[in-house]
């Protein structure tokens, strides 16, 4: 049976490798796009600081422990509830990125779009996982 932790944890996967993604574009100077990990392309430029994409990225990663944690059944409860409160970090954070990043000119980019998606994706499947694991008769 599949539980609802391994989707968590793909969920947070997809958002990893999203972060690869052209989330900023621009099409002034001639064009650029940016991605959430910092890197860019063309006249779009970031500052060089650890900012809220790489921080996504890092709570991704958290995120795919806890859902697989969820998943195994390895403090499931535990797990669960972390995974809920990193994930609504993560779309707290994306909100964020959104906020500092997005105005004349630049606009969001699909990874951005996708992102997003799936970060709120990953809050409905670790609420799911936390109502699961509140279910289960403990070992």
């Amino acid at each position: 049976m599949l539980r609802p932790g391994w989707l968590v944890a793909f969920c947070a996967a997809v958002l990893a490798v999203s972060a690869w993604l052209p989330w900023l574009t621009t099409t002034a100077d001639g064009g650029g796009r940016a991605s959430a990990i910092g890197g860019t392309a063309g006249s779009l430029v970031l500052p060089p600081r650890f900012g809220a994409g790489q921080l996504i990225v890092l709570l991704a990663s958290v995120l795919v422990v806890a859902g697989a944690m969820a998943a195994r059944g390895l403090s499931e409860r535990a797990a669960s509830v972390a995974a809920v409160a990193v994930s609504l970090l993560i779309v707290g954070m994306t909100v964020w990125y959104h906020r500092i990043n997005v105005h004349e000119p630049v606009q969001a980019g699909y990874g951005l779009y996708v992102g997003g998606g799936v970060a709120l994706a990953a809050v409905l499947c670790s609420v799911w996982s936390l109502i699961a694991a509140m279910n289960r008769r403990p070992r």
